[in-house]
């Protein structure tokens, strides 16, 4: 896959392990930009001790308005090999987190399975996160079915000119649809201990831009209707301009109070009562109606 690169959707067919970069820039070796204990992810994954958070440089998309920016585009980090990367995970296990998460891995999955590898003969038994901007290949997907075992992709748009002006990719509606319905098929809903922390199952992220930009209405229909209207579903509330945002009009400004209640009234509406309520009431960074 790496030799004629088809690993994400977007299949720049470069050989990356003769050191050639495709659109996610990364070639024969992955770069990390941090690794630790994080307790800003969903309340399920963060549980007592932290979600292990490993934060992947670069993405396959190219958002705008990404609050990441200086990692997904920028790309700061230090490059790690396959021995690094097992032993960040080991590490994260070590200090206790509930799960090794991780954060935009779409375009270096081989690496990460090899990184594996390794872990998991030297002890690494925690549940795996896949979190990804959901743009995701199936046949990537298929690579991860049962290895992954929670998965938390992003629902970014339900419009295709919407996507193509503010990711860079057109496509992403019809292949975030596929990839959010695979993930399903190998996970089922959210699981969820005595604790309160995730064991396995489908965590959907959506967050919700102005002037109904992200198509909120379609993204929960479609999780009601055509995977399960037992999804636990993050809508956030917490846009802010960053990046290229305050250039483009209609990204320039916070969300309003009444285009965040547009997306989470419908869900109510379709039966999609597992929501983060925690995001809703802590994180809302919206102006009155």
């Amino acid at each position: 896959m790496l030799e004629e690169c088809c690993v994400c959707p977007r299949r720049c067919g470069v050989n990356r392990l003769a050191g050639e970069g495709g659109k996610c820039h990364i070639t024969s070796q992955v770069i990390v930009s941090s690794y630790g204990a994080h307790f800003g992810e969903e309340a399920p994954l963060v549980g007592r001790y932290g979600s292990g958070t490993i934060f992947f440089t670069y993405c396959n998309l190219r958002c705008v308005f990404c609050q990441n920016y200086t990692i997904s585009q920028l790309g700061e980090g230090s490059a790690v090999d396959r021995e690094e990367l097992a032993g960040m995970m080991l590490s994260l296990q070590a200090k206790g987190c509930h799960n090794i998460n991780l954060v935009s891995p779409t375009h270096v999955v081989p690496y990460i399975l090899e990184a594996l590898e390794i872990a998991v003969s030297r002890g690494l038994h925690l549940p795996l996160v896949y979190n990804s901007g959901g743009y995701d290949s199936m046949e990537t997907l298929e690579l991860l079915d049962g290895v992954v075992d929670i998965y938390m992709p992003d629902m970014k748009y339900s419009d295709e000119k919407t996507a193509e002006q503010l990711s860079g990719i057109k496509d992403y509606p019809r292949v975030n649809k596929a990839a959010v319905k695979e993930m399903h098929r190998q996970v089922g809903d959210l699981e969820i201990d005595n604790e309160g922390v995730a064991q396995r199952g489908l965590l959907v992220r959506h967050l919700v831009l102005p002037n109904r930009l992200a198509g909120s209405q379609e993204v929960v229909r479609f999780l009601a209707q055509e995977v399960s209207t037992n999804t636990y579903l993050n809508i956030m509330a917490q846009y802010h301009p960053c990046h290229k945002a305050m250039d483009m009009p209609l990204l320039s400004r916070p969300l309003l109070e009444q285009e965040f209640y547009e997306a989470t009234d419908p869900a109510h509406q379709q039966g999609l009562d597992r929501l983060n309520r925690y995001h809703f009431l802590s994180q809302l960074r919206v102006v009155p109606r």
